[in-house]
């Protein structure tokens, strides 16, 4: 047999193009042991095999290769060569895979989801003196086929009523045989969308007429077109969605909390009102207490185990004692009858039920084999899970330190441990058993109704979490991430997680990272990366720090003294400038007529009128610690506020990974530091804080990105979405371009710091669009929160005259949706809280119960839940009509 692989591609001096292929001629799919092509013309290669049986169906690559230089692969899924009967020779023309333009296209979110194709054609079979055309096509609806029309008979003269339908088995690629003896060579022809069932022309494809000349050179022969693109004539593709937490649907019969079979239904409530997408937040196990503390979704124990919160209890199984069973019910209509959720009453309910009903039907479980195999296949985070959850339950803490032998995590001492407590990790192994299932369940339903899933890839992990046990090297563990000042909290965000050591992570080409978007990939389509920003640098914290405002950018590109005195004539003091100035006029101001019984417990004086804290409470860790052991009154809490801010104030922060080097600190303008500064040294000091902050790093954080992102997006083909609120580099956006990850536009949080409200109108099309996300007050809470900021938004938004109402009516909420849903965002997903703002009979009564967090406040408790089930607003005919056609009519 045979086979002539083709491609044209221009290359510079010293590269050459190889060929990496599924069978032995092409090296089992070795890249270094690619096979050379020949270069047989100007920008022409060629490889010629010559086989001595028919290798069958096989995968193939194109690698540019050149001496020192990186190897440069295509994008996507490889070529596939399909194998017929009666063919000897086999001539290939191929076009390399860049990038495309429609890259979120490509995605599982379009290709299994939303334009899924539930009935496709059976596989083309290559036939002897046939022309086997291949295009690439993704954006085609589910009612539509693509057809080719051109000249000759066998392609109708162009005439659309015969144009001949391609195959859609192998979607998102189109493919058709054309009878070689039949075409006049060469001859035009174009592709053409049709509607599948009236044959309605819905498009020609947007380009000059396309010339096919390739003659074949034998009757035996087969010629392959491969890696064609369709030029999509259409409208920019766009969709609408609900964004809410699975624990905040609420249906009749849960216990008390969303799980993941409430999704269906919700699932049902958007296929209803004509949504694609069903965004979550995170749902991987946060259990470390057993106390509300556990609530916050962002902070997991492991990044592949679910939460057990999130299991249907009774499509686990039913118990055989009717007391027990009667018993749960009770306790189920109880939770679901609160207006929030009370986690700790649910989760050890649900607990209770898991042992009990293991301890009836595990058993039985164990012996499935689909359950023998989701262990096997799991196994390599599963077994070390279980290991974390049963030493927490020994040891009655999360915290490994204190585990004694097993503080370092041990394959030996883990082996013994499963050995020993054998029921307990079974135990594990069979909730995350059924949790697995019935996640899939969801989201192969999800699948059936045209609708996708979308997830939360939180940026950071509990220090206390089973990857940080089994892995440490992978984590900075002696510091804490979180988050400059913002909308969100003027004193930055402190979420406690460790940072990530990306040099030792890079050393197994992310690994840690790819089987985490991989886990990810099996339930989900679309994902949002939490504070994308991380990818590019984080805010480090040190630990003996509560506030966000001592933090550094990290890695980052510090400051000498040397530089500062150079570059800006500024000249630093850091026995001054790094630790709190604390002068006797600025003691007024902080502890007012507490001023003296201040100085005299907490203040050592340093020389004339200047002072110093204690030692005992010189860091915030320690005034937080001191405090805790006191009763709390206004009193004491205006004394430690006040020693928290006096520690704040400093205008440097020393570099911990390069002594004698210093970032500026964030915000450093309303400090008292920056005040006795003199005018000239407060010029100097704008000078280096602008640039160090919006101009130093936006090529090194570049390169990061760049560095990181790629190959993790790749390991999956979901598509990618980000959070990229906040202080926002300059390269943000061009990597998030680059790489056709959507942004996340929130009109009250505009991008250009230039404007107060942001532009639906000019939103980028690769883009999600929001009213609100659940780190803030929904649309109706904003309202009443800022009514000077209403009346802005009221005139120059909303373009309404006079006064602004002083609550959110139904009529201004719909004119804010409908601003969203008619921006040019691919995606349009709301809260459903906002999408329920429109109607006045469905809302909430106090908007103010409707937030999810507040980001200021650590310790927030994750509790909210729908007022009314999804069964009831099934029932809401007017309501969903309305919605539906409202969707409809902006074109998603």
């Amino acid at each position: 047999m045979k086979i002539t692989l083709n491609i044209n591609y221009h290359t510079e001096w010293g590269e050459s193009l190889y060929v990496s292929g599924s069978i032995p001629a092409l090296g089992n799919g070795d890249v270094a042991r690619a096979v050379e092509m020949n270069l047989v013309s100007p920008d022409m290669w060629q490889l010629q095999l010559d086989l001595k049986n028919d290798p069958g169906n096989f995968d193939y690559r194109f690698i540019v290769k050149a001496p020192e230089k990186e190897w440069r692969f295509e994008w996507g899924a490889p070529h596939r060569f399909v194998s017929g009967t009666g063919i000897d020779s086999y001539r290939i023309f191929c076009s390399w895979q860049d990038l495309p333009a429609d890259k979120p296209f490509y995605s599982s979110a379009f290709v299994d989801g939303m334009l899924r194709r539930p009935y496709r054609d059976q596989p083309l079979v290559p036939k002897v003196g046939t022309v086997n055309m291949r295009i690439e096509a993704p954006m085609i609806e589910p009612d539509e086929v693509l057809a080719i029309s051109g000249e000759g008979k066998e392609l109708g003269n162009w005439d659309p009523a015969h144009a001949l339908v391609l195959n859609d088995a192998s979607f998102p690629v189109w493919e058709i045989n054309l009878g070689a003896d039949s075409m006049a060579t060469p001859f035009e022809y174009k592709f053409i969308i049709l509607k599948k069932d009236t044959r309605e022309v819905k498009g020609w494809e947007y380009t000059n007429n396309r010339v096919y000349g390739i003659k074949c050179e034998s009757a035996a022969e087969h010629v392959v077109i491969d890696g064609l693109r369709f030029a999509n004539p259409k409208e920019n593709w766009k969709g609408a969605g609900t964004a809410i937490p699975v624990f905040s649907i609420r249906t009749e019969n849960d216990f008390g909390v969303g799980d993941f079979m409430d999704i269906k239904k919700m699932v049902d409530w958007c296929a209803l009102t004509g949504q694609k997408i069903l965004q979550i937040l995170p749902i991987n196990d946060t259990t470390m207490t057993g106390t509300w503390v556990d609530s916050y979704p962002y902070k997991a124990n492991s990044i592949f185990a679910l939460h057990p919160m999130f299991l249907n209890l009774w499509e686990v199984g039913t118990l055989k004692d009717e007391k027990r069973r009667d018993y749960y019910y009770n306790l189920a209509r109880d939770l679901n009858a609160l207006p929030v959720i009370d986690y700790e009453r649910v989760n050890a309910g649900k607990q209770e039920y898991l042992r009990e009903i293991f301890a009836e039907q595990g058993s039985v479980t164990r012996q499935r084999k689909e359950y023998k195999e989701f262990v096997s296949r799991n196994e390599y985070w599963l077994k070390p899970y279980a290991a974390w959850c049963v030493l927490r339950e020994i040891y009655q803490t999360p915290d490994n330190n204190c585990w004694g032998e097993f503080a370092r995590y041990d394959v030996e001492k883990l082996e013994k441990l499963s050995i020993e407590f054998k029921d307990r990790f079974d135990f594990h192994y069979y909730v995350q058993y059924h949790l697995d299932r019935q996640l899939h369940d969801a989201r192969d339903y999800a699948h059936s109704h045209g609708v996708v899933l979308k997830g939360d890839i939180p940026i950071g992990i509990s220090r206390f979490s089973a990857d940080a046990w089994v892995s440490p090297e992978l984590f900075n563990l002696n510091t804490q991430a979180g988050a400059p000042p913002d909308d969100f909290s003027v004193l930055g965000q402190n979420w406690g997680l460790p940072t990530y050591n990306w040099d030792e992570m890079a050393k197994d080409g992310f690994q840690w990272w790819k089987n985490r978007f991989r886990k990810m990939a099996e339930y989900f389509d679309a994902y949002r990366i939490d504070h994308i920003l991380g990818f590019f640098r984080i805010w480090e914290i040190p630990m003996n720090a509560v506030h966000g405002l001592l933090g550094y950018f990290n890695p980052a590109l510090p400051f000498s003294a040397e530089e500062l005195r150079n570059s800006y004539d500024f000249w630093i003091d850091p026995d001054v400038m790094t630790h709190p100035l604390i002068l006797d006029w600025m003691l007024n101001d902080f502890f007012g007529d507490m001023k003296e019984e201040v100085k005299e417990r907490f203040l050592d004086r340093v020389g004339g009128d200047r002072y110093c804290l204690k030692s005992f409470i010189d860091t915030q860790e320690k005034v937080e610690k001191y405090f805790a052991g006191i009763d709390k009154d206004e009193k004491t809490e205006r004394v430690k506020n006040a020693l928290l801010g006096i520690i704040d104030d400093v205008l440097f922060i020393e570099d911990p990974y390069n002594k004698g080097h210093y970032h500026p600190r964030i915000a450093a303008q309303y400090t008292y530091q920056y005040r006795v500064l003199s005018d000239y040294a407060k010029w100097n000091f704008n000078r280096l804080y602008t640039d160090f902050f919006y101009h130093r790093h936006n090529d090194f954080w570049y390169g990061k990105a760049m560095w990181k992102l790629p190959p993790l997006l790749d390991s999956t083909s979901m598509l990618t979405c980000a959070e990229d609120l906040g202080m926002i580099p300059d390269c943000v956006p061009e990597v998030m371009d680059r790489l056709q990850i959507l942004s996340l536009e929130i009109q009250r949080m505009p991008k250009d710091t230039g404007t107060e409200f942001g532009d639906t109108w000019h939103y980028p099309y690769y883009s999600v669009c929001t009213t609100s996300s659940h780190d803030m007050a929904g649309i109706r809470g904003w309202w009443e929160s800022d009514r000077d900021a209403t009346q802005r938004f009221y005139s120059h938004v909303l373009h309404e005259s006079g006064n602004a109402p002083h609550f959110a009516e139904p009529w201004i909420c719909d004119k804010i949706i409908s601003l969203h849903l008619e921006s040019p965002s691919m995606l349009c997903i709301l809260p459903l809280q906002d999408w329920m703002s429109c109607d006045g009979s469905l809302r909430r009564e106090n908007p103010n119960d409707e937030q999810i967090n507040d980001p200021s406040n650590p310790r927030h408790y994750w509790r909210y839940r729908m007022h009314l089930t999804v069964e009831e607003l099934m029932r809401k005919d007017s309501f969903n009509a309305a919605m539906r056609q409202r969707i409809s009519e902006s074109k998603r």
